[in-house]
């Protein structure tokens, strides 16, 4: 079971799942892995490993964007089977324990069934586990400010709004910036094309989702890898003003 796995620049990769992305981050022989996808991408995580040349062992830590199903899947497997740390903002960390869920609940969900797409993404998310909780048992929090010592040097920034806790990571060294859910460029559920909020039933708090835009206005970039649709190229800025008048 194969994923797509894209390289955008120099040790960086981004892979496309079933649905949702994440990405590698390479510094030699060792590996910073941002999100794992739904439990049942669990295969095309392991291979899209082997693609670029890691094994398992080599992934310093799993930093994780948010504690949704479709990104916190492989993460505890990880950490128990490799001693690997699952690493996420303070806010977050009970949430990937599931001391709280903050995740769109099936009646939400049906009662936007009317909508394109809503249906059949409906059947994907339940084919790949999307409904299974996989809680992390010892999820770490990283440091608040600066960059972390892995490889990529990726700087958290808490970005709250889709969850609680949701942070993007930057890039600085290749001007790039990992969105998460708090910026994507395309969803199974949205007509749109390019940079754009998901739809309000997905984000906890949305008029947070919204402010969070301008915390990602500011950060310097020209390359977005976000967890849902294509790589975006092109100022980190411009897509998320992009983003704001969408939502609008």
């Amino acid at each position: 079971m194969q994923a797509d796995v894209q390289q955008v620049a120099d040790d960086t990769y981004l892979v496309h799942g079933s649905h949702t992305n994440w990405v590698i981050l390479k510094d030699g022989d060792d590996v910073t892995l941002i999100d794992t996808g739904y439990p049942g991408d669990r295969e095309r995580l392991l291979a899209s490993l082997a693609e670029v040349g890691a094994a398992p062992e080599a992934v310093t830590a799993v930093l994780i964007t948010h504690a949704h199903n479709d990104h916190l899947g492989s993460a505890e497997h990880l950490r128990t089977t490799y001693g690997t740390p699952v690493q996420l903002h303070e806010a977050e960390v009970p949430h990937a324990r599931r001391e709280f869920l903050q995740q769109v609940s099936v009646g939400q969900v049906l009662r936007q069934a009317w909508r394109p797409g809503v249906l059949s993404w409906v059947r994907h998310v339940m084919s790949v586990g999307g409904t299974e909780q996989h809680p992390v048992a010892a999820p770490e929090a990283f440091a608040a400010d600066g960059p972390l010592d892995l490889p990529g040097r990726p700087v958290p920034v808490h970005t709250p709004g889709h969850t609680s806790g949701h942070a993007v990571f930057h890039l600085p060294a290749i001007g790039a910036v990992v969105s998460g859910d708090a910026l994507v460029s395309g969803h199974a559920t949205s007509r749109l094309a390019g940079p754009q909020l998901l739809h309000g039933m997905f984000h906890h708090e949305r008029e947070r989702a919204l402010g969070s835009l301008d915390t990602i206005e500011r950060l310097d970039g020209d390359l977005l890898l976000p967890g849902h649709g294509p790589v975006h190229r092109g100022s980190v800025r411009e897509a998320a003003g992009l983003a704001r008048d969408r939502a609008n």
